[in-house]
């Protein structure tokens, strides 16, 4: 986008750009969201910035009106397949407070320097500014929505030191920490104040230690009624269950174990029609695990992803999937939580149907996972580590032998290092990783290139519900039906692909979902 793209924006407060870039004002030492609603300031005053942290950095506070912080993640990181977007996303995923730098610039493969260079370029602001903004974001929440003594949440939030933090919190909210959660104290006991810190996010039940209830932001439209529908016919028994329209399930974070539920079936958009919000709770054995497990959720259900821009795509397509995407404009595409689990999984569920391959997952966890300390009704147990599953025998996994050596290969390699599957691999690298393993074939890469590393173009030609759904579309040459004729229409189907580029991730959901209801 040119400045001038940017400032239409803001005249139109479109809340699709939320998040894209922010909005700093010189004349009041603030930055927006592109849909505040406050009245647009002169041309001249305004400032563009790629990232809050690029504008904190410059010296501007985040507005409390719009509260810019709680923004959507932008959509572009999780397209971009390039150093930037996977730095992005392991930023995202909080590699930096975890690891430094260093940590960062070791799993993308590139110095330090470099790793500054090309981000500083890009946003504005290096990784620990980056980094830092993103504390200042879980430091509000853990204060506005527990009762813990502020210098417990100085550390987990991440921070150095009690005077780093309450230095960063006056300067990027202009508030005091006590000031923060006095003002948020006040937003629950007035009723207007708390229509207005919906934007902010958070509501919490301060008794229950470790219970985190927030809000995650999104941009509409979003088929929840689906993505609960696909979760809980793949949900594996003790780590996952979906019913009431919530899905629950199971985390193995960086520092310890917890429990999320997200109640998909109250998606709702915001009063002014812009920015949405579902409701999320997470209970943590080590508040440190917060950013990641809001960024694991974000990932689950697509959260950064702009409808919009992917609808208008393929709606303009042609024939054989326009039709599917301007009938279902909020279709997402279910991410996961671990890209280990998914990739499990996937070698799991090869050659069988979603139910048996649900079926062993179940027997697979209550074998090889992790029980849980405190379990919560049906949620016993977290998913078997990629370390366990490689040391295990072949022999006693129950599935057929030349699977089962799959699996314990795939989790090696996993365990190893060898294979990463975390959000800033390279996608293309894991791809080709994955396909040189034994058991492992073109169909499983690509279906964890799309759920395990958020590719937005990924495809499966040779899907059996891809082909079932072009067939019924009419979309299929006679002849390529059936066993005999499934490479011809594997390549047809790809060739059709060509045309629903970068967002063939999006149009095998799309396929999928109809086959499901055409024979429902």
């Amino acid at each position: 986008m040119d400045d001038e793209q940017r400032y239409q924006a803001a005249v139109s407060k479109d809340p699709r750009f939320d998040g894209v870039f922010f909005i700093a004002v010189t004349s009041t030492g603030i930055y927006c969201r592109p849909s505040c609603p406050a009245i647009t300031p002169k041309r001249e005053h305004m400032r563009y910035y790629r990232s809050a942290a690029a504008a904190q950095e410059a010296g501007f506070r985040a507005c409390k009106r719009c509260r810019p912080d709680a923004s959507p993640g932008s959509p572009e990181w999780n397209i971009r397949a390039d150093v930037v977007g996977r730095a992005m996303r392991l930023i995202a995923d909080g590699v930096v407070d975890r690891d430094g730098v260093e940590g960062l610039a070791g799993r993308l493969g590139y110095e330090q320097r470099q790793v500054r260079r090309l981000v500083t370029a890009e946003l504005g602001a290096g990784p620990l500014a980056i980094a830092r903004a993103q504390r200042a974001q879980t430091a509000r929440v853990l204060t506005e929505t527990t009762t813990l003594p502020l210098s417990e949440i100085a550390f987990a939030a991440g921070f150095a030191s009690i005077r780093q933090f309450n230095s960063t919190i006056r300067e990027v909210f202009a508030v005091t920490p006590s000031q923060l959660r006095d003002r948020a104290a006040r937003g629950r006991r007035a009723p207007r104040a708390r229509r207005a810190a919906v934007l902010a996010g958070p509501l919490s039940d301060p008794a229950a230690p470790g219970l985190i209830r927030l809000k995650l932001p999104y941009r509409p439209p979003i088929d929840t009624g689906r993505m609960l529908r696909f979760l809980a016919a793949r949900a594996i028994p003790g780590v996952e269950s979906a019913a009431d329209g919530c899905y629950r399930r199971t985390l193995l974070l960086p520092n310890g174990t917890g429990i999320l539920s997200l109640s998909l079936a109250a998606a709702r958009p915001a009063a002014s029609g812009g920015t949405g919000y579902l409701d999320c709770e997470l209970q943590l054995e080590d508040l440190r695990d917060l950013t990641a497990a809001v960024q694991r959720c974000r990932r689950l259900l697509d959260l950064d992803a702009d409808p919009q821009a992917v609808t208008a795509s393929l709606a303009a397509s042609g024939p054989v999937l326009g039709p599917l995407a301007a009938a279902s404009p909020g279709r997402r595409v279910p991410g996961h939580v671990d890209g280990t689990e998914v990739a499990v999984r996937a070698v799991l569920g090869q050659q069988v149907s979603v139910a048996a391959a649900r079926r062993l997952g179940a027997r697979l966890v209550a074998a090889y996972g992790k029980p849980l300390e405190r379990p919560d009704g049906t949620l016993t147990h977290c998913f078997p580590a990629a370390e366990t599953l490689a040391a295990a025998d072949p022999a006693a996994l129950p599935m057929p032998r030349p699977r089962a050596a799959a699996l314990t290969g795939l989790a090696a390699a996993l365990a190893s290092g060898d294979l990463s599957l975390d959000p800033g691999a390279d996608r293309d690298q894991a791809e080709e990783r994955l396909l040189a393993l034994p058991g492992i074939g073109p169909w499983t890469a690509a279906y964890i290139r799309m759920r395990a590393l958020s590719d937005p173009d990924a495809f499966l030609p040779a899907d059996a519900g891809v082909l079932g759904a072009l067939a019924r579309l009419g979309a299929l040459a006679d002849g390529a039906g059936g066993p005999a004729g499934r490479p011809k229409a594997a390549r047809q189907a790809a060739d059709l692909a060509e045309r629903w580029r970068p967002w063939r991730s999006y149009a095998v959901q799309h396929l999928w979902a109809y086959l499901e209801e055409s024979t429902s």
